[in-house]
């Protein structure tokens, strides 16, 4: 399982920005993909939620935790790391924030920078498998072969009035 530092990530993933307006669900989307690639689980803390806009929501294996205002990321992740115990050390925090890191390790969780995981992220849909050569686009000489094909008709299947 891995707790993700939401807006410390953002920046290193290519094609997203803080200054996005959808930033956090395109991570989210990104995070998705990767849970069904790795069969892995993911909760990703994102802080400065709005009023009212504070909670946990579920995006298949991927909960989001917005966290209120007031209150760091950091400091949730933190406190979740505290809550498990010695669980804790099936978990891997990706966060490149000092703290954090020295919160984690103390409860013998693994620890990965923003850096590298956001490397990961990508190398996943990187590693996306070629077509099956069975299943691959036609060329346009093919097209036209089973273009005249089909105009020709089959005898077989002629309508007869």
């Amino acid at each position: 399982m891995y707790l993700i530092d939401g807006h410390n990530l953002i920046p290193h993933v290519p094609g997203i920005a803080l200054s996005d307006p959808d930033d956090e669900a395109r991570l989210i989307q990104q995070l998705q993909g990767f849970c069904r690639k790795k069969r892995k689980r993911v909760t990703v803390y994102f802080d400065r939620a709005p009023a009212g806009q504070a909670g946990e929501c579920q995006f298949g294996s991927v909960q989001a935790v917005f966290v209120r205002e007031g209150v760091t990321a950091d400091k949730a992740i933190m406190d979740h790391l505290a809550e498990l115990g010695k669980r804790a050390r099936n978990v891997i925090v990706v966060s490149s924030d000092r703290q954090v890191s020295q919160a984690a390790r103390a409860v013998h969780a693994r620890v990965m920078p923003s850096e590298t995981f956001a490397t990961e992220l990508t190398d996943v849909f990187d590693d996306e498998p070629d077509l099956d050569p069975l299943n691959r686009l036609l060329s346009q000489e093919e097209v036209a072969e089973w273009e005249a094909f089909f105009r020709r008709g089959h005898p077989d299947f002629d309508q007869k009035d």
